[in-house]
């Protein structure tokens, strides 16, 4: 097998492209139509400084397109992931879940479930069970529990309700 630089470039675009698998940010995966793309320029006989050239502005191109503009279009609508614990359900309304295989009463947070605690209670030992569909108000985290408060019953049924 001829080791040219084309095929250099292209198996960095290969392994470029199964390391995406593993992170799923579409980062990864832009380098390596970064690499393929300047495979192409080897393969056109350019000398490795136009190679690293090329390499550079395809991925100062394809990664913002791709983090920007392609990655938000697989997410669903509404889910901030990596906002869980920024503070930015302070005071929004759930419902509480029992969970199947444990019993355990939590609640629904941008699709991952936490165990919840009623703040109002005493510190470590406080209530931890609430019948499903309880309407609680999210306050903090205590690790992986979530700190609530019984929530008011709401006059006006078009209320804020989080229901995840």
């Amino acid at each position: 097998m001829d080791w040219n630089p084309a095929v250099i470039w292209l198996i960095i675009a290969l392994l470029l492209g199964l390391a995406e698998l593993t992170t799923g940010g579409l980062v990864l995966l832009a380098l390596g139509a970064a690499a393929a793309l300047t495979a192409a320029l080897a393969g056109l006989g350019l000398s490795l400084p136009w190679q690293l050239l090329g390499m550079g502005v395809f991925s100062g191109v394809l990664v913002p397109l791709a983090v920007w503009i392609i990655r938000p279009r697989f997410s669903p609508r509404g889910v901030a992931y990596g906002t869980t614990g920024t503070g930015v359900e302070k005071g929004h309304t759930y419902r509480t879940l029992v969970r199947d295989f444990d019993g355990a009463t939590g609640v629904k947070i941008n699709g991952d479930f936490y165990r919840l605690r009623v703040a109002d209670s005493d510190a470590k030992s406080g209530i931890t069970e609430l019948p499903p569909g309880t309407r609680v108000v999210f306050q903090t985290f205590d690790g992986t529990t979530a700190i609530v408060h019984l929530a008011h019953p709401a006059p006006d049924s078009r209320a804020n309700h989080h229901t995840e």
